[in-house]
């Protein structure tokens, strides 16, 4: 009965990886390393406006990002635009508006546009969505120091293209390495050169794809730098109170132990 059982269960693993890697597995998934990892990382402005850019004139064309007010552009710790440059990057993108009964330009106040396709998932927490390559979800310290692996499968996607394509019922597939399966219906959306950056940046398809990722790693957690000073602060004031109360203690009981016992 146990042998059975062995048998059965052998060829079950078979089948179970010979499909796997029929399908193409999970994905390579490359590390990269990002100014804003570790416990006193923290975003690089300038990276952070590229990566603006590059979404801007290449990805908004079908992907949206509905759930970043435009008004965080301006914030610190974030891409920190001027006041004056959000108002006109804002008024680039019309939104319906239901008092008016017509479109107009959107204002700091609104969000970004939705997706323009459909199919297309929208970016805001894509950063988040795809997080696990460090291990899974929430698992802490191995996040903490390396990242929660977001933006490496990003960047990975991007750079991933091979140049293959095969078409399966009317619809275009391109091999991607670091996509689940090994294909994916999105053309390359990146070929390298394809923005040119203000600070003479190098924009080859690989930096390009680390700034629109860590762009969007941004959209997906605006706070994680507050949310890291808070974090330092609470270790400080929890560190200073064992040392007073470590000291307190020492000092409560020193009188008790220095006294012989007359039995």
């Amino acid at each position: 009965m146990l042998k059975k059982l062995s048998i059965i269960a052998l060829a079950a693993l078979s089948l179970t990886a010979g499909g796997a890697f029929a399908a193409g597995g999970a994905g390579h998934i490359h590390d990269t390393k990002f100014s804003f990892e570790g416990p006193f990382g923290t975003f690089d402005q300038n990276q952070l406006q590229r990566g603006l850019q590059v979404y801007t004139e290449i990805c908004s064309a079908c992907h949206g990002l509905r759930y970043v007010p435009l008004r965080t552009l301006a914030d610190e710790g974030g891409p920190h635009l001027p006041e004056d440059q959000v108002r006109a990057y804002a008024a680039q993108f019309d939104i319906y508006d239901e008092e008016l009964e017509d479109d107009r330009p959107r204002k700091v106040t609104d969000f970004f546009p939705m997706s323009g396709i459909a199919e297309a998932p929208d970016l805001s927490l894509m950063a988040k969505a795809r997080a696990g390559f460090h291990g899974p979800y929430g698992t802490g310290i191995n996040q903490l120091f390396k990242g929660m692996g977001g933006p490496e499968y990003i960047v990975s996607l991007l750079d991933g293209y091979t140049g293959e394509e095969k078409e399966e019922a009317g619809t275009t597939f391109y091999e991607n390495t670091a996509f689940p399966g090994g294909w994916i219906s999105m053309a390359p959306p990146l070929y390298g050169e394809d923005v040119e950056y203000a600070d003479g940046h190098s924009n080859s398809l690989h930096h390009e794809a680390e700034d629109v990722a860590a762009f969007l790693m941004w959209a997906a957690e605006p706070k994680m730098m507050a949310r890291k000073q808070a974090g330092f602060v609470g270790v400080f004031f929890l560190s200073l109170l064992t040392v007073l109360l470590y000291l307190t203690n020492k000092k409560l009981w020193a009188p008790v132990k220095g006294k012989k016992l007359n039995l």
